[in-house]
């Protein structure tokens, strides 16, 4: 490493369609970054560029992939065969980490990376610089337990977690969701794992909702709610759910509502959606680079639930209606499930939604705003906190 006063942190993000990894990624990165910390982000998001990044921490972007089914992927931009976009995206993330010889190596979610190409990197770190510490960071659900366990068994994922990282850091609360019961972990890993809790993110002042609120010309006496279709690839009946409620309901609805239809929708879905909106005065937009700032400004947000969602709006205190996808993975659905227990939003499973049930759950939810606002008032988002300590620790033992 050039520079002992200087901690070097490599991130790798697939970020195969969507907001997600880059958005935790970015969090992340945000938190860690210093005076005497270097981050290098390597992301396949394509909109990557269009996030705002802290003083030194910066990205390296390899070519996008997208899945056509679970497992097969076709190159997102340029029309190159998908082994070829494989091949350069795994030269890239080698070639960066032998360029960059970070102190440590967070990986997010795959813990082999796409179609198993940070495997070489991986490999490279434990023979070459085995000073760097690897980490696989996990969110608090992946999927359905058999599932999981199948897919890491076939991978033979188990030995690779022993053989190949230091630590596991599992982006939530054990007691909500523990997957080393779920996924079954085998007792040698369980000593790498490190619940760290839920990602938080910014709380943005009274100011700022007023300021959000005066924009969107919302009044402090209106209702106002925001729903989002997160990247929007797969949002789109979401926001058909919402805008049926108002043909069912044209004049009884006292709701101003602002719906973001995510990036990677497709544009004549979005139009379609823009138009239908119109009828009732509700304001759509493919894309906010501070979603955190709406969901402060809302009184009620629906969404389907994605871990990233999830934690800006706890981290808002606004309360939530979640509609969670169930194809092609349970994730949202579980999620939705463990914290309606937990007092902290409620949610409508994707088949049951109709216009009536609907405008139901959202008088229900407004009527008891104070309750959930309570709850996630004393939810604990540790997740930064705890991810700073043991980089810390990295540096202090290496």
């Amino acid at each position: 490493m050039s520079d002992t006063s200087i901690y070097n942190i490599l991130m790798y993000s697939h970020d195969t369609y969507g907001l997600g990894h880059i958005r935790r990624s970015m969090a992340i990165a945000s938190h860690l970054s210093g005076k005497e910390v270097n981050i290098l982000i390597l992301t396949g998001s394509p909109i990557a560029g269009r996030f705002a990044f802290p003083e030194q921490v910066d990205f390296v972007r390899i070519p996008g992939m997208i899945k056509k089914t679970n497992d097969e992927y076709k190159s997102l931009s340029i029309r190159i065969d998908p082994n070829q976009a494989l091949n350069i995206r795994k030269n890239i993330i080698i070639a960066t980490a032998k360029a960059f010889k970070p102190d440590l190596f967070i990986v997010d979610k795959e813990p082999l990376g796409l179609k198993r190409e940070v495997l070489p990197t991986l490999k490279w770190f434990r023979k070459s610089l085995p000073t760097t510490k690897t980490v696989l960071g996990l969110r608090d659900i992946l999927d359905e337990s058999p599932v999981v366990r199948k897919d890491w068994e076939t991978k033979d994922v188990y030995r690779y977690l022993e053989e190949l990282y230091d630590e596991i850091w599992v982006y939530g609360n054990q007691e909500i969701y523990d997957p080393i019961v779920e996924y079954n972990i085998p007792a040698a890993l369980k000593k790498k794992i490190c619940f760290t809790g839920y990602i938080p993110r910014k709380h943005w002042s009274e100011d700022v909702r007023r300021k959000i609120r005066q924009r969107y010309r919302i009044l402090e006496k209106d209702t106002f709610i925001l729903v989002t279709a997160g990247g929007g690839g797969d949002g789109c009946e979401l926001l058909d759910h919402y805008l049926s409620m108002h043909d069912f309901f044209p004049t009884s609805l006292p709701f101003k509502s602002l719906m973001i239809t995510g990036p990677f929708m497709p544009k004549c879905s979005r139009e379609r959606l823009k138009n239908r909106a119109k009828r009732y005065g509700i304001k759509s937009s493919p894309f906010h680079p501070q979603m955190e700032q709406l969901i402060r400004a809302a009184d009620l947000v629906i969404s389907m639930g994605g871990y990233n969602t999830i934690c800006e709006i706890f981290s808002q205190q606004t309360p939530s209606l979640i509609i969670p996808r169930e194809t092609p993975r349970k994730e949202q659905l579980i999620r939705a499930e463990k914290l309606t227990e937990q007092g902290l939003i409620d949610y409508l499973p994707w088949k049951e939604v109709s216009a009536q049930l609907l405008r139901d759950k959202i008088f229900t939810i407004l009527s008891k705003s104070k309750d959930y606002k309570s709850k996630m008032a004393g939810f604990e988002l540790s997740g930064l906190g705890t991810m700073r300590t043991r980089v810390e620790h990295f540096r202090d033992c290496p």
